[in-house]
């Protein structure tokens, strides 16, 4: 069955002040630059907590492996996983309950949310107009 998969840092390069290379527990590796994570970002003196779900910087601030994953798939050309990915995790939804929204296979789902498959534009356009149709409740 194919899950969800839940990527740790395993190891991490300083390649210069303003460049990351990141491994992860999937195999993949990418190098991260400064700036996609903000401006002031400095990555001299960074460390990798010890369960390799954040970096911490030489200030104290940590940055979640999640968060660093959604930059990677940017970084690597991939903005359509990382659109795919945030929809869900805006909206809540697991791999079956997407899959139910939009009439796909649930191992589609997961082949989309890991990154594993391009992202056909109608798809996208989906999960915009599903977006549309489910408007987020208001707090009172």
């Amino acid at each position: 069955m194919s899950t969800d998969r839940m990527r740790t840092i395993v190891s991490l390069e300083v390649v210069s002040g303003d460049m990351l290379r990141l491994r992860w527990s999937d195999g993949s590796e990418n190098l991260l630059e400064a700036l996609q994570l903000g401006s002031g970002i400095d990555f001299t003196g960074v460390e990798l907590d010890e369960w390799g779900h954040s970096i911490e910087l030489a200030n104290g601030e940590e940055i979640g492996a999640d968060r660093l994953w959604l930059e990677a798939l940017s970084a690597s050309g991939r903005s359509d996983a990382r659109s795919f990915l945030e929809w869900r995790l805006r909206n809540g939804l697991s791999l079956s309950r997407a899959a139910d929204a939009l009439g796909l296979a649930r191992r589609t789902v997961a082949y989309y949310s890991n990154g594993d498959r391009p992202i056909p534009k109608a798809i996208l356009l989906a999960c915009k107009g599903w977006d549309a149709s489910h408007p987020k409740r208001k707090a009172a």
